[in-house]
């Protein structure tokens, strides 16, 4: 039991060196071989598939930005509300109703929050910020990052209210003991106590946010520019990759290798938040 156990623990970590190898062998050997790195993290166009092509990594990094901080602007101050409710407020009947209910926005296929994004989300913004001068277009990072961040709110909201479960009652009951109300214990003694949890959470939708594909594919548009406002429709990582991997450009070619060399950015982009939950988790967290 002790050697099957270890092969599973070992066959993880063989799957990750694998990804690692593939992602690697393809953008340093067959894609920097021979574009510059400087000019991949550098430039401002993207245009692999064109007769002149370019790669500048930017267009599609700031689309990933745009979508993914528009994603945590709903995601992030929902989730953790969802999280205070659930842990400090809800019956337990009512969170046992309640957090699966939610969870199964978990499980709902990513296309068909595409399709709600671009045939019900984007109309509706059209409407609302019309009167404003603002005029939407059918592809755009707004709806796409919005639906994004409800897709989130599971994996923040469940998480955070795992951690702030954690926090021992006689924390809970010195606050009150002192005076202070259930909303006060919440977010001055609970909420601080479970940070490096909440955390972690958070980082965890960003990086969800980050690698999500058809959304951003069936609502945000396909067209790499400089993103400056979400209102634009841009592309992301995710999205050139899953236009290049189903169009007919030719396997082996420069422009094949390109979606490599973006899914290098976007794992080293991916590595960087995870690196920076963990140090934010060593450095808050309480041990009870």
């Amino acid at each position: 039991m002790e050697m099957l156990l270890f092969l599973a623990a070992a066959a993880a970590i063989a799957i990750v060196v694998g990804i690692l190898y593939v992602v690697l062998s393809e953008a340093v050997v067959k894609f920097f071989g021979q574009v510059s790195f400087l000019e991949f993290i550098t430039g401002t166009t993207w245009t692999p598939t064109f007769d002149n092509p370019q790669y500048g990594i930017a267009p599609l990094l700031t689309g990933t930005f745009m979508s993914t901080l528009v994603a945590l602007s709903v995601a992030v101050p929902l989730g953790l509300l969802v999280a205070v409710y659930l842990s400090e407020f809800a019956s337990t009947r009512m969170r046992e109703t309640i957090k699966p209910t939610l969870e199964l926005l978990a499980a709902v296929p990513t296309v068909v929050y595409g399709y709600f994004a671009l045939l019900f989300v984007t109309p509706l913004l059209q409407q609302a910020l019309r009167p404003l001068g603002i005029e939407l277009p059918g592809f755009n990072l707004l709806s796409a990052g919005l639906v994004m961040g409800l897709m989130i709110i599971p994996y923040i909201a469940s998480l955070s209210e795992d951690a702030m479960r954690a926090v021992p009652n006689a924390m809970r009951d010195g606050s009150s003991a002192m005076g202070a109300t259930r909303l006060e214990t919440a977010f001055r003694v609970v909420f601080p106590a479970a940070v490096s949890g909440i955390v972690g959470a958070v980082i965890l939708g960003m990086s969800r946010a980050v690698g999500e594909t058809m959304i951003v594919v069936v609502a945000g548009g396909q067209q790499p520019v400089i993103v400056t406002s979400p209102t634009q429709q841009g592309a992301t990582v995710t999205a050139f990759i899953a236009q290049v991997a189903l169009g007919d450009i030719p396997y082996g070619t420069l422009e094949y290798s390109s979606i490599f060399a973006a899914g290098l950015a976007l794992l080293l982009l991916t590595l960087v938040f995870n690196f920076i939950a963990f140090a934010l988790q060593r450095r808050f967290r309480e041990a009870y």
